[in-house]
């Protein structure tokens, strides 16, 4: 994608230079040196220089601010997150600019690496106080989806669903495949009428909502942030389903009570890790012997989850504080070890995140003016094209994944009809 944010003028200009700059710039190209998968070229007060594989178009990274180069080097890629968000550089395609330094994984180590440690520190320190406590977690929580109703409305498709969708061709809308993917989330759980679905995590009720409409069970959801709270809830109003969906504002840990099937929708990637187990351990409580679970989780690859954990990025420090994208194994052996559930079933849909992700950004590009009349200013504009540049990118080369879990109580069994059907 083409960065059409003009870069913020600063009166030093790039004459007037920070101390210590040429050295950091110095450090930062050194390493990208190693390039060898694709054509990096930075532009810098009309001098060029190019790296990796030249016979390649090049993605072309301008630095408009000197600056970029201590961010860069002390930062990591936090540092270039919080660069972008100044205005201190631009790209002609972030997202291919992402998925680069993604698949060379030795040099974007070096450039975490490095002097980057310095500030390793404080970004520890702030992970560590926005930890998922109970008063942390709603903070957390709020830090992110309380940002508005209104702009997550133009960033999102109408039923207002902040997860990975399902695409089933590759002419369909946005609007098209997160309904789909409900449809597909409730067929995996064998939604019954008589079934009393717990969902961990509401969004703006989008699943409850079509749980009830279309399969007829009652919904239980519940959610700690305040702003999706009161949407939800006007919005099961709305549908006319206040008999069979019930809003609450609570804590997952707080619930009490069995259900037939529990959902939960990309809202374990917010816990953080200490969590997972009282994850499991609460949905095996809440779940009847015979019930199934179903998790939709962001993942990373097993080989890099310890590392992850540990390490402050551009998603933890902006987006979402608090927050820890697990591991598949991770995942299961918190689940093994806090709970009798079981996993019966794995679908990868990852593929469908990078459309999903291309989609938002399209649509915060289409309603740029409507999202600056909320009071959403430049710098929020460029730290939201980072995020969504970032993620993309991300995905689209596997550095994180995206799955459908089913999960089982010991005492379930499939229903053969069901599938045969």
């Amino acid at each position: 994608m083409t960065s059409s944010i003009v870069p913020i003028r600063h009166s030093e200009g790039l004459a007037k230079r920070p101390l210590f700059s040429a050295w950091y710039r110095k450090a930062v190209l050194k390493r990208l040196q190693r390039l060898n998968d694709g054509h990096l070229r930075i532009v810098e007060e009309g001098s060029a220089q190019s790296f990796g594989d030249l016979s390649l178009d090049p993605i072309t990274l301008r630095v408009h601010s000197p600056r970029f180069w201590r961010e860069m080097a002390l930062g990591g890629g936090v540092g270039a997150g919080e660069a972008y968000i100044m205005g201190w550089w631009s790209c002609s395609d972030l997202v291919g600019l992402i998925r680069l330094l993604c698949r060379n994984r030795q040099v974007l180590s070096q450039l975490e690496g490095g002097m980057a440690w310095l500030s390793k520190p404080i970004h520890a320190l702030a992970h560590y106080l926005h930890r998922n406590t109970r008063s942390g977690a709603a903070r957390n929580i709020s830090a992110h989806y309380d940002l508005g109703n209104d702009f997550f409305a133009l960033m999102l498709d109408e039923t207002m669903m902040y997860s990975a969708a399902y695409y089933p061709r590759a002419e369909s809308t946005l609007l098209e495949a997160q309904i789909c993917k409900m449809q597909v989330l409730a067929r995996k759980l064998d939604l019954q009428p008589e079934d009393h679905l717990l969902e961990i995590g509401s969004g703006w009720g989008a699943m409850a909502i079509h749980a009830a409409r279309n399969f007829g069970c009652r919904v239980t959801t519940t959610t700690i942030s305040k702003e999706q709270y009161t949407l939800c809830k006007e919005r099961v109003t709305a549908a006319g389903l206040s008999d069979r969906v019930e809003v609450l504002f609570c804590d997952y840990r707080d619930l009490h009570g069995q259900y037939d099937k529990i959902i939960s929708i990309e809202m374990i990637e917010a816990i953080g890790h200490r969590q997972y187990p009282i994850f499991f351990q609460r949905c095996m409580e809440l779940l009847k012997p015979q019930g199934l679970a179903l998790v939709q989780a962001i993942t990373i690859a097993d080989q890099e989850y310890d590392r992850a954990k540990r390490h402050i990025d551009y998603i933890k420090r902006y987006i979402f504080p608090g927050s820890c994208i697990p591991s598949l194994t991770a995942l299961q052996q918190a689940m093994s070890k806090a709970s009798d559930l079981r996993m019966v079933d794995m679908e990868d849909v990852t593929h469908h995140y990078v459309r999903t992700l291309a989609d938002w950004r399209l649509r915060c590009q289409h309603f740029r003016k409507d999202i600056r009349a909320l009071g959403k200013d430049v710098y929020f504009e460029r730290l939201w094209e980072f995020y969504l540049c970032y993620c993309e990118g991300g995905f689209a080369e596997r550095a994180i994944g995206d799955v459908h879990l089913l999960l089982a109580r010991p005492d379930w069994r499939p229903n053969l009809g069901a599938e045969a059907a």
